[in-house]
This record gives structure tokens, sequence and C-alpha cells, in this order.
């Protein structure tokens, strides 16, 4: 039965999202769980955490052997007023307690072509923020499986959210059953409880072939006391972000920046 979202929080949903940066750090809820052991995080070794060379860290997803799916705000530096060295960047596929299934560095990031961090409409900002990494080897491995995405992602669809996160940055963290509360203009709202260093995490929905990358996290917000994620929708964005892979691309300044965390 689709979870319909009260007439309130529908009001509030343009209100949130300007109040964005001044949202408290967030708790993790009782239905966190940290996949610990190689038993716990199989079938997720293709999640892994983007580390900045020392500057913070984002959470990113293969969709190939050479390309990490992540949120374009995750490319800026800590006062997002320069893009940050792709040479700098490290995924680490399946990051647990000090040991990765795969280390990678990347050689080159593109952003969606529409993203500009700057954006006085912060609607608008979230509905675009996606990047991909291109990795500078593939990983090939039968441990580590990219996911597919999926071309829909609809109002009370029940999801799933695996991030690294501010508390919980040395091993990766499921949070299930979330639902899709509202989307509008491309940005979903969804009840998981992100923190700081999740953006660029994968949401997730169930498919007949497993598990299938719908959204990507962009923020975080509260309405009422209850914690909320915002994501951007992939149905649109990323088809216009794959076809701006092959383009020459100079990522733009910004005087809006990323929550970063050392890791």
């Amino acid at each position: 039965m689709p979870l319909r979202l009260p007439s309130a929080l529908r009001r509030l949903f343009s209100l949130t999202l300007a109040l964005l940066s001044l949202a408290a750090p967030l708790s993790a809820g009782d239905d966190i769980q940290r996949l610990d052991t190689g038993d716990d995080g199989r079938g997720w070794e293709a999640v892994g955490r983007i580390d900045m060379a020392g500057a913070g860290f984002c959470t990113g997803a293969l969709i190939a052997p050479d390309l990490v799916l992540t949120a374009a705000h995750c490319l800026f530096d800590a006062q997002g007023d320069a893009p940050i060295d792709p040479a700098r960047m490290t995924f680490r596929a399946g990051w647990r307690n000090g040991r990765a299934e795969a280390y990678r560095g990347v050689r080159r990031a593109v952003v969606h072509p529409d993203f500009i961090n700057l954006h006085d409409d912060r609607l608008a900002r979230i509905a675009h923020d996606l990047a991909l990494l291109q990795l500078d080897q593939p990983i090939r491995s039968n441990r580590i499986v990219p996911f597919d995405t999926a071309t829909a992602l609809t109002t009370g669809a029940e999801v799933e959210l695996v991030s690294y996160a501010q508390g919980r940055s040395e091993a990766p963290s499921l949070q299930d059953v979330c639902h899709v509360l509202e989307q509008r203009d491309g940005v979903a709202m969804i009840d998981c409880a992100v923190n700081f260093g999740a953006s660029g995490a994968p949401v997730f929905v169930a498919a007949r072939d497993g598990m299938q990358i719908a959204s990507v996290v962009s923020a975080k917000a509260a309405i009422g006391g209850m914690p909320v994620a915002l994501g951007v929708d992939l149905a649109r964005p990323l088809a216009e972000l794959r076809a701006a892979f092959d383009t020459p691309q100079t990522i733009r300044k910004a005087d809006i920046g990323a929550k970063f965390l050392k890791p």
C-alpha cells in the first residue's frame, strides 16, 4: 500500500530545502545496521568510501567496473570554491575496519552539466547533484559486482540505503526499510536518517535481478523532528550525465560547500 505524505509535510518540503545548511547532525536510529563482517556486507561490496586525501570523504557505488556514481558536491573542497583534483581521490570498495575489497585512484571526475553549487534554488541544485568518477583501473572481481540503476522511483516505494557517515565511517551501514515520502522536480524525500559523509550514498530498490540504485543522497534535513534524506531521482539526470561523460568538462566554482569529514 503506498505511503501517503501528510499535507503539512508536503507544505514544508520547499521550506526544508531552504534550511538544509542549518540542520543539526542527526543520530543514527536503531534500524541502521553496521555491516562489520564479511557476511554482513555480502552483496554490498560495490559500495565504497571516497577519500579526498585527508580533506574529507563521501560515499559512492560502482555502476561499471571503472565508474563510481556519487554526489556532485563531493567534488568540491570544504569551502566549496574550488574543485578537488581527481588525483587526490581514492575509492575504497567495501571499506570495513581498516581494509577494503579493492583500492583505486581516480583519473577523471565529471559532474552533471546542469549542476551549479551556488544555485539559489536548492531544489534545482539537489536535482542535478550527481557525478561520475572514472577509476584509474577497472575493478574486476567476482566479489565486487557493479550495481544496475533503476529507471523509475515512485512515491511510497520501499528503499534501502548503504552509506558511510559521521560516527560510522569505518564500516558501511545499511538502513532498511525506508520509504519515498514525496517527489518533486527530480528530488526525492526519503525517511532515512543520514549524516555528513553519506553524500553520494546509493538508495536501492529491489528488482527481479537484485538491488538497483534509484537515487543518490544529496542532503539531510529534519521536518518536525523527523529526519529525512533528500536525493536525486536518477530517471533523467543519469542519462544526461552519461551523455556529458564523453565531453570535456570543467567543474564550476561555488560558494556553497560540501560537508566533509576528516577520515
